[in-house]
Order: structure tokens, then sequence, then C-alpha cells
């Protein structure tokens, strides 16, 4: 993995663990966190969405939707853990 793929990677990661904050009011992580949110909801996303059915084309629109959706089912994970 390059350096140039690391940073999109990042960039990805922090915008789709942004939105994912938005959206699941009051569990926002910062700016490190929501990076680290928006990764493993990408991955997270990477393995559900296509089992399901749900695919989308590439690009950064597709990537930063997909890893969101994954970042919103990690973040709701966590709030069902938390609850317990």
């Amino acid at each position: 993995m390059g350096i140039e793929s690391i940073i999109v990677l990042l960039i990805v990661g922090a915008i789709a663990g942004w939105l994912a904050g938005q959206l699941v009011k009051g569990y926002g992580f910062g700016l490190i966190g929501n990076i680290v949110v928006g990764i493993v909801g990408a991955f997270i996303a990477a393995l559900i969405l296509p089992r399901i059915g749900l695919t989308m084309g590439g690009g950064w629109l597709a990537a930063i939707i997909h890893a969101t959706i994954g970042a919103v089912i990690l973040l709701l994970l966590i709030r069902l853990v938390k609850r317990a």
C-alpha cells in the first residue's frame, strides 16, 4: 500500500466517520476517533454490503457512502454494547 492509498483511506475514513457521527447523535469520538470509526466502518461495509446484494460503483462518492454505512453500523453496535 503506497502513501497515496493511505492518504485516501484517511480522508475517506475521516469524512465517513464525521458523517456517521452526525447521523448517530451522541456518539462522535473526535477527529482521530472518527477516522478510526470510518476506516473500520469501511471494512465492515466491505464485508456486509456485498453479501446482502448492495453494491455501489467506484469513485470517491461511492467510497464515502460505503464507509459511512459501515461506520453507522459500527456506531449502532457500540451503542448497543454500552447499554448492556
